[in-house]
């Protein structure tokens, strides 16, 4: 709070000072598109004394309309109307005070055409942490100006993957049947410590050096999109960095939320639905800081509204991305994340956006969800939300007692609740990620175990997301730190002895759990029955739980025995009205053919996904 207290004195000092920039320090957006459906652009322009300025323009198709001016006098916000008439270029701003006259050449490119690839349900997402994924390129592990240093050794430090290094390795990622690439976030984080991570954003528009450049980013892009895979951009509305340079001189008083102390967020998103919350609960939940380092931004602001608003636009139309992940979407202002949201799918129809709802309840993750008519008259607009609560189902279904309330009782019991979602095809469902213990530690180091969470998160209902690694079964415990959650990818870096995308050095458990992974996602890849088909499901009994994928001209079963060590039979009257009409079938895990469905064996400890003929 102290470092705050500094900033807005300095704050005051500066409002003080004389008029009279020498130079333009910040245009945000760094550049514009034509061709985007809403005309109206506003510039964020830095510099000393600049909020003093005229600003004018003869280019064609681009007018001024406005100017806003923050009692801070080193900002001017400069409104903008790009018309259908303009046409790509570079657009000469001119700034006027007196006798003083500025200029900047302001970059409009064309918009990319064609419609946003989205995701949806015949998709798996495939969740990387770039600093901890690959290290492509060893020139940008340390570079001047970027506070924290590469500390392989610390867990909680930056170890040297980048953008190149992801890129390397497209081809693993193809050949292991994901779909689409969720990075965490890769911008600009000069922070002192734990910037690896990228949740403490310190500059919107920039690739944070040590990963790469904003066009290696877009490489990236293309190079997927060329192998048939998206990629997702983890994004922070929320809060920023306390190093972004905004905290140097903030662009007004009310741009951030202030406290006399360090005050935190209550983290209680479920205040905005209960009808019986306090105001103060709801302010300290959208005002509080998520941590110490990480001011929280005042999205109620307009100007703050349309700044992030555009950054997402930007980065979608600048590098032609698929999706975006939401971080913490429950916590800054809803009204505003709703605007945000609505605005999106008007500029690019049919864009994927996940938010993060991290609550364990369906009624709490639903009241986010695409088209929920909630009592309180909120719709988020949000087209997908984080399903955590099939993820802790998986995390207890297989270790837990088979009674009524837990065992595979979790997986049926959270399905049960799904009339709760207007569209629950949309959720993205997982086993971990990375703020969890992973799956494989959590539940006991068990290959079996791993091998049926895996198989239900594939064939259930949803958008599946898998964790980098978890391929491989690697291990992560989250009381040690989260850094223990992100160990580096083996193979990633030169001299590691172990290689995942070679499998040079895996074990033989670590190899068989990669194979048993490619062998799911590739046959899920060309299943539009998994993709889109309805879902039944039976109630579990004695250690095991049965469901079907169908459509009308499919029908897969999966079976789940959770006994530890007793084999079970499966009789079709159990199951009549979803095997009538069907004799035989193709068990997919084993490549074998299942020839009579009236009475067959299933292993303890495993699964089965029979393909029904």
């Amino acid at each position: 709070m102290i470092r705050l207290k500094l900033l807005l004195s300095a704050f005051l000092l500066m409002a003080l000072l004389p008029a009279g920039a020498q130079t333009i320090e910040h245009v945000d957006p760094p550049s514009w598109f034509t061709g985007m459906k809403e005309s109206a652009l506003q510039l964020m322009v830095y510099g000393q004394g600049i909020g003093t300025y005229e600003v004018k323009t003869d280019y064609p198709g681009v007018a001024v309309t406005t100017m806003v001016r923050t009692e801070n006098p080193n900002y001017l916000f400069v409104n903008l109307e790009v018309t259908r008439e303009a046409r790509p270029g570079t657009v000469r701003l001119t700034f006027v005070s007196g006798k003083k006259k500025l200029t900047h050449d302001y970059p409009l490119y064309e918009r990319p055409a064609g419609p946003a690839r989205g995701f949806n349900s015949s998709d798996v997402i495939y969740l990387l942490m770039p600093d901890r994924f690959a290290n492509g390129d060893t020139s940008n592990d340390n570079l001047e100006g970027m506070t924290e240093k590469l500390n392989r050794s610390n867990p909680g430090g930056r170890h040297g993957g980048d953008l190149k290094g992801i890129n390397d390795n497209l081809d693993y990622l193809q050949k292991l049947g994901v779909t689409g690439i969720w990075l965490n976030p890769f911008l600009e984080n000069n922070q002192q410590r734990s910037s690896y991570h990228g949740y403490s954003t310190t500059d919107f528009y920039r690739s944070d050096p040590r990963y790469g450049s904003n066009d290696e980013f877009k490489k990236l892009i293309s190079e997927a999109h060329n192998r048939g895979m998206k990629v997702v951009m983890d994004m922070i509305f929320n809060h920023i960095g306390s190093f972004h340079w905004w905290m140097n001189d903030l662009p007004s008083k009310d741009w951030i939320h202030h406290f006399d102390d360090f005050t935190r967020t209550n983290y209680r998103a479920s205040v905005y639905m209960d009808p019986y919350a306090s105001e103060s609960d709801k302010m300290l939940m959208e005002k509080g800081w998520f941590d110490v380092t990480m001011p929280d931004l005042n999205q109620s602001n307009p100007l703050v509204e349309t700044y992030l608003i555009q950054t997402s636009l930007w980065w979608i139309a600048f590098s032609d991305l698929d999706g975006i992940r939401m971080d913490t979407y429950p916590y800054p202002q809803p009204d505003m994340m709703a605007r945000w949201a609505k605005r999106v799918e008007e500029e690019f129809p049919g864009f994927f956006i996940v938010g993060e709802v991290w609550y364990d309840d369906p009624s709490q993750i639903s009241y986010w969800a695409l088209n929920k008519k909630n009592s309180d008259g909120y719709r988020s607009n949000l087209p997908s939300v984080t399903d955590f609560p099939v993820c802790f189902a998986t995390h207890r279904a297989f270790t837990g007692p088979g009674n009524p309330t837990d065992g595979l009782s979790k997986l049926y019991n959270v399905l049960s609740q799904d009339f709760l979602y207007p569209e629950p095809l949309r959720n993205v469902i997982f086993l971990d990620n990375h703020d969890m213990t992973r799956y494989y530690t959590e539940t006991g180091k068990s290959l079996d175990i791993y091998k049926m969470g895996l198989s239900y998160i594939m064939t259930t209902r949803g958008i599946p997301q898998l964790y980098y690694g978890t391929e491989i079964v690697m291990e992560g415990d989250k009381s040690k730190g989260d850094g223990h959650l992100r160990y580096d990818m083996p193979g990633g870096w030169p001299g590691d002895d172990k290689n995942a995308f070679t499998e040079t050095g895996l074990s033989g458990q670590e190899k068989e759990a990669l194979e048993f992974t490619r062998l799911i996602l590739n046959w899920r890849k060309e299943k539009e029955v998994i993709h889109t088909g309805k879902l039944k499901h039976y109630i579990p009994h004695d250690g095991v739980y049965v469901y079907f994928r169908y459509n009308s001209g499919e029908s897969v079963m999966v079976i789940l025995n959770n006994n530890e060590k007793e084999s079970k039979t499966i009789l079709k009257e159990k199951y009549i009205e979803s095997l009538a009409g069907f004799t035989s079938g193709y068990e997919v895990i084993t490549g074998k053919t299942v020839n009579d469905l009236t009475s067959f064996q299933i292993a303890p400890k495993s699964a089965m996904i029979i393909e029904l003929k």
